[in-house]
């Protein structure tokens, strides 16, 4: 069955500084940008609307006064989880076109809700050219959220933003998977310490798009599902300079397609947010036009005929530890190889890629342990796949061991077709808050906020301080 694309667009500039003190970020005209480009008739998806963002107005803001905008954002952020909510209540794949960085605070609220009411825990995919992790604990001063997001929503920072109806954090550490950072990161060592598994560019570029995919799945196995956040700035300058904070040392266009479409072939990838891509710096459009071709070439393997719909991993007892030799290999939650069986060379089954119950490898397939993404990984790109087929203990980062997947939940059809709200399979722990039997309505705002969490007054920034990659 198809997974039908809801595009949802989130055109807010709140949590980036000011290009000029008299100017506003472009960012906010992306989703038009990127529409212009027929991306949803390519897409063939259903058009979800647009959360309108407050005005952007930089006032009296200085260093000291906290994240500018944080009342608009925290405000936006509410609105925007209820929408994704609701796309995912209808069995849809939520696409969310930002805007900056920002908007992972309103997904990630949305996947918060999510997994507190199956009794699990959503993960984070963050793929972004900087990890977004500066805060109180480690810079002088906090302004601009975009620069903050990744800090903000593992539960650092002002509870205003980061504990948004008493949730903190939304991720946990050891659930956020961060890929595609440059190797010289302000702020490496700081997800190191954390626990934050990481991939830089030149790890993955030595691994591999695919590989790196579902090496991704792979640190995120004890989580009912994950999320997929993407920043444009992770592609190189020199193809894709269109952006608030360009730095050099990216991965290509390919690459990015490659990755993408690791990442969302699999039922546990719950949505895809978009962001950071100024079109004031794209006068012909050709930008927004690459990104269009690579975003609908990376998410072919969500609206593929074949393709499973979204599906939870149900929460699991902690397993007990297992060696190396005795691995799991996964396919679409119905039948399972063992890890020393061989493919037929070319990671398929039966010759054609289908499986008796689905047809498609979890997110990708897999040989001897080396991932294969559909015979991508033969892919030729500049730094692009190493020889090797394993993965490299250095570039784990501390990651758990991934080696047992979870059981998995099953999608319920009503008689018409249409797959409602995600239904897990049943536990033997009680889940935490309301039943998946809920039904829709499941991700919205309780009615009753568990707290009543104090915001701080708006603050606003106007010096040239407040940059995503500001490391004042």
């Amino acid at each position: 069955m198809m997974r039908r694309i809801a595009v949802l667009d989130a055109p807010t500039n709140l949590g980036l500084r000011p290009p000029t003190p008299t100017s506003v970020p472009g960012c906010a005209k992306a989703p038009g940008a990127l529409r212009d480009h027929d991306l949803l008739a390519r897409l063939r998806a259903r058009d979800a609307g647009c959360v309108t963002p407050a005005r952007y107005d930089p006032g009296d803001w200085r260093p000291g006064d906290g994240v500018c905008h944080a009342r608009e954002i925290a405000d936006y952020s509410l609105a925007l989880a209820e929408r994704i909510g609701s796309i995912i209540d209808r069995g849809e794949f939520p696409v969310v076109l930002g805007g900056d960085c920002s908007v992972l605070l309103g997904s990630a609220l949305a996947m918060h809700r999510l997994g507190e009411a199956v009794g699990g825990r959503i993960g984070l995919v963050f793929v972004d050219g900087h990890s977004d992790f500066r805060h109180p604990g480690n810079a002088s001063y906090v302004g601009a959220a975009a620069g903050e997001d990744l800090a903000l929503v593992t539960g650092r920072g002002q509870a205003d933003l980061a504990a948004l109806e008493g949730r903190r954090p939304y991720f946990r550490d050891i659930d956020v998977v961060v890929l595609g950072i440059r190797a010289q990161d302000e702020y490496r060592l700081d997800l190191q310490a954390a626990g934050i598994t990481t991939r830089p560019v030149p790890a993955l570029r030595a691994e591999g798009a695919a590989r790196t995919a579902q090496w991704a799945h792979e640190q995120l196995v004890d989580c009912a599902g994950y999320w997929v956040h993407i920043d444009v700035d992770v592609l190189d300058p020199a193809v894709m300079p269109a952006v608030d904070a360009p730095d050099p040392g990216g991965i290509a266009f390919a690459e990015l397609e490659i990755l993408l479409a690791g990442l969302v072939d699999t039922p546990h990838c719950l949505g895809v947010e978009l962001t950071v891509f100024d079109p004031d710096y794209d006068p012909d459009g050709s930008y927004a036009a690459e990104i269009v071709n690579t975003v609908v070439a990376g998410l072919a393997p969500v609206t593929a005929p074949e393709a499973v719909p979204p599906r939870l991993l149900s929460p699991r007892p902690t397993p007990s530890p297992r060696r190396t030799s005795d691995r799991v290999e996964r396919l679409d939650g119905a039948a399972r190889l063992d890890g020393a069986e061989r493919l037929d060379g070319v990671g398929r089954l039966d010759g054609d890629g289908r499986s008796a119950a689905a047809g498609r490898l979890d997110g990708a397939a897999r040989l001897d342990g080396a991932a294969r993404l559909d015979g991508l990984d033969a892919v030729g790109l500049a730094g692009g796949d190493g020889p090797g087929g394993g993965l490299a203990d250095a570039d784990r980062d501390g990651a758990v061991d991934s080696a047992q997947p979870g059981l998995l939940g099953h999608p319920q059809t009503e008689p018409s077709g249409v797959v409602p709200a995600v239904i897990p399979a049943a536990v033997e722990r009680e889940p935490v808050g309301p039943p998946a039997s809920a039904g829709p309505g499941l991700l919205r705002r309780p009615a009753q906020p568990a707290e009543d969490v104090p915001r701080q007054s708006s603050v606003i920034e106007n010096s040239a301080d407040l940059h995503k990659a500001d490391t004042a």
